[in-house]
């Protein structure tokens, strides 16, 4: 019997190297409140967070300040950009389909901040979807990375004792810990497949 009954993924720069695309389009749309969005900056204090929180910071970066509701009300616009971008392209490393075929043994899940419209499509449009039992978002739950309840949530959805978790943000890491599972973090996308195969083989990572 395997160690792990469970393998939980996290998407945006897990499964795919989607912030990047976020970033360009949070980019764009604070650029005229005076908020210069540099790439270090956002992967190092902005993902993983959810993002009222990272608009929240962003407001005191602006000039002159601007209330938070002004850039929520921009939401609308950076989601549909988003959309646009990753319909064009969805941004899943190469070989994830093949990856994801030699995990037939797991129950399988994707457990993200992200809304679902942003979730589910470009998994749909990779021909992905089928590969997972669940899809944990957002809007499933009441608080979000870093408190454990989005991973705790995709267990008990799947009936997992045991998930091992596969992460790219501290946000995320600390979610997966305090839910209790192993986790493993990776720097990026292309990083995944080697990472996972090495953990379900009994390496020590």
């Amino acid at each position: 019997m395997p160690a792990y009954d469970a393998i939980l993924f996290d998407l945006d720069g897990v499964l795919a190297d989607s912030e990047p695309l976020h970033y360009r389009c949070w980019k764009d749309i604070l650029a005229p409140y005076g908020i210069s969005l540099d790439w270090d900056d956002y992967a190092r204090n902005y993902i993983g967070i959810s993002d009222r929180l990272m608009l929240a910071q962003f407001c005191d970066l602006a000039t002159p300040r601007v209330a938070l509701e002004t850039l929520v009300n921009e939401y609308p616009r950076k989601r549909e950009m988003f959309r646009e971008m990753i319909a064009t392209a969805p941004p899943f490393f190469t070989g994830c389909r093949e990856f994801l075929t030699t995990l037939g043994g797991y129950k399988l899940a994707v457990v993200s901040s992200s809304g679902r419209n942003e979730i589910e499509p470009p998994l749909e449009r990779a021909g992905l979807r089928s590969f997972f039992e669940t899809v944990i978002c957002g809007g499933d739950v009441k608080r979000l990375k870093p408190d454990p309840e989005p991973y705790l949530l995709a267990a008990e959805r799947l009936q997992a004792r045991r998930p091992l978790v596969v992460e790219d943000s501290e946000a995320g890491v600390r979610s997966a810990q305090a839910a209790g599972f192993d986790v493993i973090r990776v720097a990026s996308p292309a990083e995944v497949s080697s990472a996972v195969a090495a953990r379900l083989r009994g390496d020590v990572l």
